[in-house]
C-alpha cells in the first residue's frame, strides 16, 4: 500500500531518545487519508505524537467499508525502498503485483510481506469479483542498515501459527509471542500479532520486558491495560511489560505490534525509507526516470508519479515531536 499524500515530507525518524523505559498509555487518534480511487484510510502511524514503535513505521487502518457495487481498493504502481510492507485482512481480498513478477490474491489472515529492499514497485487493487466487505491494516517495517539494501523478495502465508488461551486468539503474523513464531521473515527483533477476543475475555498476553508495544483496535470495543479503545484507535504502551491486560466484554479484534525501539535514525518520505535526503532524491529521481524499480505488469492504469520534494532543508528528528 502506499502513502498517496502529495504533501509528503521529509523526516527523519528512529534512535532510542524519547522511548519511553517504562509501561506508558498514550492514546493516539488517527487522521484521514484518501487512498487510491474512493478508499479512505485512518493513518496511526506516524502521527504528531509519535513515530515509531520498535520497527513498525506506518500503520493504517481501514474499513470496514461496504464495496458491493464499487471498484473497492485502488492503488496504482509505485516505489518502495528500504522497508517491509506488511498487508493484513479481517474482511475481503486484494490483489497484489509486484514487479518481480509477483501475483497474489490475500484474503483474510494470511501474511502478505513484500520486503523492499534496495528497490521495489507494486500495485494493490480489489479482485474484480470480490466480498462486499473491505477491513484491514496496512503496515511498514523499516529495515536495519545492514539489510535496508538486499534484493526484494515477497512472502504469501496462508497458514500461521497460532496461540489460544482464556477466549484470546493471538494469529503470530510477524516475530514471536508465547513460543510461537511466524514464519515471515524478519530483520530486526519484532512481533506482530492478530487478537481475536471472544465476548467475556479477561487475561494477560505475555510480553517481551525490552521491547515496546502499541496495541491497534480494528472492531468491536475491548479494554487494552485498562484503557477502553474503540476501532481505528492505537495505545501506545512503551517499554518494561512482562505481561498486558486485555478484557472484552463482547467480541472484539485488536492487532499487538512490538520490537526492540529502533537504534537508528532513518529518513521517510513518501513510500521511500533512507538515511539521508540525497538518498531520497536520487530514489525520486529514478522513479521518474522509470529506472530501478521496475515495472508491474497486469495493472490497468497508470503508475503514480511522485511528489514534488520540500524545499525546505531536512531537520533531524527524534521519535516524538
Amino acid at each position: 500500500m502506499s502513502d498517496l499524500d502529495p504533501t509528503s515530507t521529509l523526516t527523519v525518524r528512529g534512535g532510542r531518545g524519547d522511548v519511553a523505559a517504562e509501561p506508558v498509555r498514550e492514546l493516539l487518534t488517527s487522521r484521514t487519508v484518501a487512498l487510491g480511487e474512493g478508499t479512505q484510510v485512518r493513518r496511526l502511524l506516524p502521527n504528531l505524537g509519535r513515530r515509531m514503535v520498535g520497527a513498525w513505521c506506518f500503520v493504517d487502518h481501514y474499513g470496514p467499508d461496504d464495496i458491493a457495487g464499487e471498484a473497492g481498493m485502488l492503488v496504482p504502481p509505485h516505489p518502495h525502498m528500504g522497508l517491509q510492507t506488511v498487508s493484513w485482512l479481517h474482511d475481503g481480498e486484494v490483489l497484489h503485483r509486484d514487479s518481480l513478477g509477483s501475483l497474489q490474491t490475500v484474503r483474510p489472515r494470511e501474511l502478505s510481506l513484500m520486503t523492499a529492499g534496495r528497490a521495489i514497485a507494486h500495485s494493490e487493487e480489489s479482485p474484480r469479483d470480490h466480498p462486499r466487505i473491505l477491513h484491514g491494516a496496512q503496515l511498514w517495517v523499516a529495515l536495519p542498515d545492514a539489510h535496508r539494501g538486499i534484493e526484494p523478495h515477497f512472502e504469501f502465508h496462508a497458514e500461521l501459527p497460532v496461540v489460544t488461551g482464556h477466549g484470546l486468539r493471538a494469529t503470530v503474523i510477524m516475530g514471536e509471542l508465547d513460543g510461537a513464531t511466524s514464519p515471515g521473515t524478519a530483520y530486526s527483533p519484532l512481533v506482530g500479532a492478530d487478537l481475536e477476543l471472544a465476548a467475556g475475555t479477561y487475561g494477560r498476553l505475555p510480553l517481551e520486558p525490552d521491547f515496546e508495544y502499541a496495541v491497534l483496535a480494528m472492531s468491536g470495543d475491548a479494554e487494552v491495560d485498562g484503557v477502553a479503545l474503540t476501532p481505528g484507535s492505537l495505545l501506545y504502551l512503551g517499554c518494561g511489560r512482562s505481561d498486558l491486560r486485555l478484557r472484552a466484554d463482547s467480541g472484539a479484534g485488536l492487532m499487538l505490534l512490538g520490537g526492540e525501539p529502533f537504534d537508528e535514525r532513518i529518513v521517510m518520505w513518501w513510500n521511500l525509507i533512507g538515511r539521508t535526503g540525497e538518498e531520497i532524491a536520487h530514489a525520486r529521481a529514478a522513479w521518474t526516470a522509470g529506472e530501478r524499480f521496475g515495472t508491474v505488469d497486469g495493472y490497468s492504469g497508470e503508475r503514480l508519479a511522485a511528489p514534488a520534494l520540500p524545499n525546505a532543508r531536512l531537520k533531524a528528528r527524534g521519535r516524538v515531536r
